[in-house]
């Protein structure tokens, strides 16, 4: 709180937070400043239009400071949107990308007949929303979600209840799907992907903040696939299909964990920035589910 005061314009406030964080090093500091303000003053129908408002000074500082130290806004905000879904984030869990709605995606394209579909299985859930995105869209579904972080399975479970889905979800804490012994028909994951020793140059809302645990692949950031593939061929229901996010220009090297832990690779798609993002894979390729659907572009090779 500048000066002992309690409250200040908004033209004040913005312009010396824009300056704040831009000293901090952010790209779009006035930008940021505005989103931090319009959390603050929550849904005040138009109050960012009109820069005589005033705004509570010490708390909106409080967001400043922690912004400018690379917190990332979804923390401070406590939600991230995802696909169709607002969910609640914390330090416990990855906060949603839209890189990984490309999972979803290719989940949708591989089994177009949504009714299809009665289990799901998220494996590092962290805030659920892979599968609850998933249960937005295949109607009959039930899921379950695994993460390692109680407190992670936790927040999940509360997203669910938030978003409607208590009734088609169970969330535990677990080692990827070491004490599961059901199958499913559709299998989610997004593992830690990145080598470790490049974590450290990762942009500071990453290094500093969200849980290594769900970032640091190993040595060359395969790690935790040579873990959880040779899983899948136990997990998946023998018309099932698995797709799994990957980092950039690792597909060459998961298709043959892939094969060798008995699955069949299906191609890889890509995110909206055109980075092969979705690896899919599936039990057996002369399946019903293959052979009665039409897939186009997911074929192998694709």
């Amino acid at each position: 709180m500048r000066g002992g005061r309690h409250t200040m314009t908004l033209r004040e406030a913005l312009a010396d937070a824009a300056a704040r964080l831009a000293a901090a090093g952010l790209d779009e500091p006035r930008r940021e400043a505005r989103c931090l303000a319009a959390h603050l003053l929550g849904t005040r129908p138009g109050i960012l239009l009109d820069p005589d408002a005033t705004i509570d000074a010490e708390r909106f500082e409080d967001l400043v400071a922690r912004r400018a130290a690379r917190e990332p806004f979804a923390f401070i905000a406590g939600r991230q949107g995802f696909w169709t879904l607002d969910v609640a984030v914390s330090p416990d869990t990855l906060i949603p990308r839209a890189d990984s709605e490309a999972v979803i995606e290719a989940a949708l394209a591989l089994i177009p007949d949504r009714a299809t579909v009665g289990r799901i299985l998220d494996l590092g859930t962290g805030t659920g929303c892979l599968l609850l995105a998933a249960l937005a869209e295949f109607p009959a579904a039930f899921g379950v979600g695994v993460d390692l972080a109680p407190r992670a399975a936790r927040l999940a479970a509360g997203n669910a209840a938030a978003l409607g889905f208590a009734g088609r979800a169970a969330f535990v804490a677990g080692d990827w799907g070491a004490a599961l012994s059901e199958t499913f028909d559709l299998v989610l994951c997004n593992p830690p992907y990145i080598p470790s020793a490049e974590i450290a140059a990762l942009m500071p809302e990453v290094a500093r903040y969200e849980p290594h645990c769900a970032l640091d692949g190993g040595h060359d950031g395969l790690a935790e696939y040579r873990r959880l593939l040779p899983m899948l061929r136990r997990l998946l229901a023998p018309e099932g299909v698995a797709v799994l996010e990957i980092g950039q220009g690792q597909a060459a090297s998961v298709a043959p964990l892939a094969a060798a832990a008995g699955l069949h690779f299906m191609g890889v798609d890509a995110d909206l920035a055109g980075i092969p993002r979705a690896v899919k894979l599936c039990r057996d390729m002369d399946a019903r589910l293959f052979a009665k659907k039409p897939f186009g572009s997911t074929a192998v090779g694709s």
